[in-house]
């Protein structure tokens, strides 16, 4: 099922006003929305949605976002063995996010998305973890947040 969103979401997605996709969806533009009571319904395609072309003026230059990248969320257990002797102050961070080259750390994740747990004994990452769990949405760490898109 597509997920759908209002006016605003779907501006910001396309890189336009509100205004501008208002006036798009009168026109009868944006594919699959429709109207109940006084707010609009957009679906989307893809993560965006999709404008029809117009019949006269410039071709239109909507923003198309890159999907976001891969995030692999795993546990260090070498972490968790050594923070056992340690005081709170002194504990090292336990669960490890990678995603496009950089590694953050944090002790709490919640994933804003679907997600998937992965079990791969025979071919780790590259820091030895068999089990972990990939995501292509936003990460929020207690205290911060790893955004998708980069």
């Amino acid at each position: 099922m597509n997920k759908c969103v209002g006016t605003t979401e779907a501006a910001s997605l396309l890189g336009i006003s509100s205004r501008r996709l208002r006036q798009l969806l009168e026109k009868g533009r944006v594919r699959g929305a429709y109207k109940t009571g006084k707010f609009w319904i957009i679906p989307l395609f893809n993560h965006l949605p999709q404008i029809t072309k117009g019949s006269r003026g410039p071709k239109g230059k909507w923003r198309t976002s890159r999907p976001p990248a891969l995030a692999k969320i795993n546990v260090n257990r070498n972490h968790i063995g050594s923070n056992i002797k340690k005081s709170p102050k002194d504990r090292k961070p336990v669960i490890s996010v990678k995603r496009s080259g950089n590694n953050l750390y944090g002790n709490e994740v919640e994933i804003l998305g679907p997600s998937k747990i992965v079990y791969n004994p025979d071919h780790p990452l590259d820091c030895g973890a068999r089990l972990w769990i990939e995501t292509f949405s936003d990460i929020h760490f207690v205290g911060g947040s790893f955004p998708a898109s980069r």
